[in-house]
């Protein structure tokens, strides 16, 4: 369970007019209709080559947790958001539909059916704030992620955002980092709830509590041993890098770098712990990186980074678009599921009916398109169906270990072309083709 919803239910997440129109649906009959929502994007945000879907797993954690509370609903009786019928399903609210969905740490593109969400309308329709909410924030630092540990290549990079974003969020973009190949988070409580390795040892504030640098040092050595990172740029950098190996020896773990030209000092931070023995001392850089910024360090002697900010903001886009819509609905619970979909102007269509998706390869094994398409599946394209089953009758069954996903994000990043992983600008790096639907209910 999550950090957000592992003390508390998860039903108070939403949008008022969520159970408003439940309210007028259960007045209605409509209520009980069964309904089919999906989860996509019509666009990548400007300039970004793929999107990488990351909260699956938080997903299902607020799905499970989607319980009202007595509290919670005495609270909506006080605030009167709605009545006493709805009240009354209200508290006996529980999913009991299916959502499938792409597995966690997949890449998507403009249209894929990222998840299903299928049910009776009431059920449905409830859970669309919080799945869009977790979605759309844990994919955007996931995309962000995926390029800048793309741009490191081997270079490990740590996160290490917690003091520049809310409290839970930093939490959720921890989780969302690793999956995209970071290797740890600053963050305790991301390490705690989701088994993520935490690194860190001491910001300046250590150093300037001493009366000297060398104080500083030997105190930190003592304490953390030999391997430990020390922070070299408080005061002269020079002088720093020189007394750092003079206290540890040799045998000093790692130097961070925090302000400056960060390509020169490395160079020279370098060139100074070899002359004094350091061989095997690595250096560590951090101040406010990017994905831009690590690609730019790619030819200096640089071990590892250290991103914040411009991670738990997704590097200038803090969200997908992600949308939530309604596409197919019976006339009853059982009953035929008909095509629904938006038709209004302003590049806010969709196309109705149920998808599925496939990622179609060339003959090398490298992906040349998205297909997404109702009604039967081609069965060249079987093999590479995307979905999987995530909810059966309301019980999870999608649930995996965080690794999981986390492997599978640099498989099907390394499976698409290579100009994906380029960081100027273009389109998505494979189109999406739509299968049996016609040109003007195009994406």
């Amino acid at each position: 369970m999550d950090a957000i919803t592992a003390h508390r239910s998860s039903a108070l997440l939403t949008d008022r007019y969520e159970l408003t129109m439940l309210q007028a649906a259960l007045r209605s009959g409509a209520a009980h209709r069964r309904s089919v929502f999906e989860v996509f994007t019509r666009r990548l945000p400007n300039g970004r080559r793929y999107g990488v879907l990351a909260g699956t797993g938080r997903v299902l954690d607020a799905v499970e947790a989607f319980r009202f509370t007595t509290p919670q609903l005495d609270w909506l009786a006080d605030e009167r958001v709605v009545d006493e019928d709805t009240l009354r399903f209200l508290a006996d609210y529980r999913f009991t539909g299916d959502i499938h969905g792409y597995p966690e740490g997949e890449v998507y593109f403009p249209g894929s059916p990222v998840l299903t969400v299928e049910g009776s309308f009431a059920e449905a329709v409830i859970l669309e704030t919080v799945i869009l909410s977790i979605l759309n924030y844990d994919s955007a630092i996931a995309a962000a992620a995926s390029r800048m540990s793309s741009a490191a290549g081997e270079r490990p990079v740590i996160e290490m955002g917690a003091r520049r974003a809310h409290e839970l969020a930093a939490v959720s973009a921890a989780r969302a980092a690793y999956v995209a190949g970071f290797s740890a988070t600053s963050d305790l409580e991301a390490g705690y709830t989701y088994g993520i390795p935490t690194r860190g040892t001491a910001a300046h504030a250590f150093t300037l509590v001493h009366d000297t640098e060398r104080d500083a040092f030997t105190a930190q050595i003592d304490s953390m041993g030999r391997g430990t990172t020390l922070l070299v740029d408080t005061y002269d950098l020079t002088e720093a890098v020189s007394t750092a190996v003079e206290v540890a020896g040799p045998g000093l773990g790692a130097v961070r770098i925090d302000s400056g030209d960060l390509t020169l000092l490395a160079h020279r931070v370098r060139r100074q712990l070899d002359e004094l023995g350091a061989h095997d001392t690595r250096i560590l850089v951090t101040s406010d990186l990017d994905e831009y910024a690590i690609a730019a360090l790619a030819a200096a002697p640089v071990d590892g980074y250290g991103v914040g900010t411009q991670l738990v903001t997704g590097s200038g886009h803090p969200t997908c678009a992600m949308v939530y819509k309604l596409v197919a609905r019976a006339s009853g619970p059982d009953g035929e599921l008909t095509p629904v979909a938006k038709r209004s102007a302003g590049g806010k269509t969709s196309i109705g009916g149920r998808k599925w998706a496939a990622r179609r390869p060339d003959a090398d094994g490298v992906a040349e398109a998205e297909v997404v398409g109702t009604g039967p599946m081609p069965a060249e394209l079987e093999p590479h169906l995307l979905q999987v089953p995530l909810v059966s009758k309301g019980e999870v069954v999608g649930r995996e270990p965080l690794e999981a996903a986390r492997e599978r994000h640099l498989r099907a990043r390394a499976a698409l072309p290579l100009s994906a992983t380029q960081l100027s600008r273009g389109e998505p790096v494979i189109a999406t083709e739509l299968h049996g639907l016609t040109p003007e209910r195009s994406l």
